[in-house]
């Protein structure tokens, strides 16, 4: 019996040891990557809270001595960053009430409800997501130039404010997990279409509307290529656009610009912050 037992002692030993150096590997590995991911961030905040010739002086990743405010100061008071806030926000609510709104209407009726061509008409859709952003463009531009919408509000929510394919293949497979024969008690209850859409089917999938509500604000508030393209008066810049702006082809004062970058990035860390639980129960659920 002892012989046998130091053979298996000595291999549990071995599997206990290789186990080790490969959680280790995997620990310094993730934590690598994360240091790759976090210091951009690091460097911007660092930037903003130093005057241009600290930065010219010191470096970039240096800490700031002294602190200074001056440049989110710079922003409000010299560029009138109020401006683009305020219509990024507003350009962010429009965005995410049409969107929404529309993408869970029309994953609830592809979902269940039977009409004729219901599946090809969801898979034609479903396929524009193979369509580049970017070869839309110059329709786009031709289309909302002849609306008369250049430099307008209009013209820069009008053509994305309805449901994507993304939300909406994403939302149709998550409503069709709905039981059927909840959706027939519901039915039998007297409950009708809305009543079992707002009742039954959107609290069931709150993880995931929280997710693509998350998404939708994210891609939005970084949105720039349509707004410089249909928006180029300066009253109409979104953030990113006017962030951009603050750079010319001969200088650019990069503290000012860095407090413009992290002023665009602290709002969403705090929207991701708000919904983590909820993305994280959406990742368990759809592994996506």
């Amino acid at each position: 019996m002892k012989e046998t037992r130091k053979p298996q002692r000595f291999w549990h030993a071995r599997f206990s040891h290789a186990r080790f150096w490969s959680y280790l590997a995997t620990y310094l590995l993730l934590i690598g990557g994360a240091l790759l991911t976090l210091i951009p961030f690091v460097f911007s905040i660092l930037t903003s809270f130093k005057t241009e010739k600290q930065l010219v002086q010191d470096g970039a990743l240096a800490l700031p001595a002294p602190v200074t405010f001056d440049n989110y100061t710079s922003l409000f008071t010299d560029h009138a960053f109020i401006v683009p806030l305020a219509i990024t926000i507003q350009v962010v609510l429009v965005m995410v009430i049409g969107q929404m709104t529309s993408s869970i209407l029309a994953a609830y009726a592809f979902a269940r409800l039977r009409f004729p061509g219901r599946d090809a008409i969801f898979w034609a859709y479903v396929c524009t997501l193979m369509i580049p952003a970017v070869v839309t463009m110059i329709p786009l531009f031709g289309a909302m130039s002849t609306a008369g919408l250049r430099n307008t509000f209009a013209g820069i929510v009008v053509p994305f404010m309805l449901g994507s394919p993304y939300a909406i293949f994403l939302l149709r497979e998550n409503f069709r997990s709905v039981p059927q024969e909840l959706l027939d008690a519901a039915t039998l209850d007297g409950a009708g279409f809305w009543r079992q859409l707002w009742s039954i089917v959107l609290p069931t999938n709150k993880p995931i509307l929280a997710t693509l509500l998350l998404i939708t604000v994210v891609s939005q508030w970084n949105n720039f290529m349509w707004p410089n393209i249909i928006a180029r008066d300066p009253q109409w810049h979104v953030l990113t656009v006017a962030t951009a702006a603050l750079q010319t082809q001969y200088s650019a004062n990069w503290a000012i610009v860095m407090a413009a970058t992290t002023l665009c990035v602290l709002p969403l860390l705090v929207l991701f912050l708000l919904f983590n639980k909820q993305i994280i129960r959406s990742i368990g659920i759809t592994r996506v």
